[in-house]
This record gives C-alpha cells, sequence and structure tokens, in this order.
C-alpha cells in the first residue's frame, strides 16, 4: 500500500492570450472613433464643451442649413443658385492645392441641395469631395 500524499498542482492561468485579445480590442477602438466638426449654419448638433477646432487649410466646408441655405467657411451665401456655389467655391480655394470640399449637411436638409452642392463642386473643378457626419445621440 502506498500511503504517500500526492502532491496537488496549482493550475496556472496563461494570461498571453488575454493581453493578445484586449490588444486587438484597443486598436478596434482606437480606430473606429470619430471626430465631429462644428459649422456657422444651425444643423442640430449636440452641445458639448470641445476644445477649438484646429485650422484645416486644405479643406472648405460648405454647410447646408435645413431649410437650404448654404455658407462657404462659415460665411453666408446670399442666393441658393449653382453659379454662385461655382463661383464661392474657386474663391474659396484660390491659392490652395488639392482642396477637400466637405459637406456639412443638416440631417433633415433636402436631397436637392446636397446635390447642388455636389455639382457646384464638379463645375467648379474639385475632386476630393467628403461628407461630414456624426453619431446619433444613443451611440448605435
Amino acid at each position: 500500500m502506498n500511503f504517500r500524499r500526492r502532491g496537488t498542482e496549482e493550475p496556472e492561468i496563461n494570461l498571453i492570450p488575454f493581453i493578445d485579445v484586449l490588444l486587438v480590442v484597443l486598436i478596434f477602438l482606437m480606430l473606429s472613433t470619430t471626430y465631429s466638426k462644428y459649422a456657422e449654419l444651425q444643423v442640430r448638433l449636440p452641445l458639448a464643451n470641445a476644445e477649438a477646432q484646429r485650422e484645416r487649410p486644405r479643406e472648405v466646408v460648405v454647410s447646408i442649413a435645413a431649410d437650404g441655405r448654404y455658407a462657404i467657411d462659415r460665411q453666408a451665401l446670399e442666393g441658393r443658385s449653382v453659379e454662385l456655389l461655382v463661383q464661392a467655391l474657386l474663391s474659396a480655394t484660390k491659392g490652395v492645392q488639392e482642396p477637400i470640399v466637405v459637406i456639412s449637411a443638416d440631417a433633415s436638409t433636402p436631397h436637392q441641395a446636397v446635390i447642388t452642392a455636389m455639382d457646384a463642386a464638379r463645375r467648379a473643378g474639385l475632386q476630393q469631395l467628403t461628407f461630414a457626419t456624426q453619431r446619433s445621440a444613443s451611440g448605435r
């Protein structure tokens, strides 16, 4: 008979896979973070205490209000025609190499107002065009 006690081994937890998963989640969160911009027109943005917007010299922001009014780089335009937008875009991008047009439209802006801004950018010869968006308040 063997009355000797067998030594019980302590279970060991391997932390390396746990750390790998945490790093992947951290990288995913860093890459999926978005930043919002604020414009001169009222476009139903939430209030927040944020740092001042950094100047981006290559960007020309075209803001479109809910009623279809336009503003280019916080300068309100008096009309809504394509020709007026083309002239304003050309004067705003004078001397800027490869400007980026950012269309920031209210959620309830008529579709035609956004298409007019896109057409004006095309007629002005501006090829880089993007849209400003933001997440909903619920985050989904």
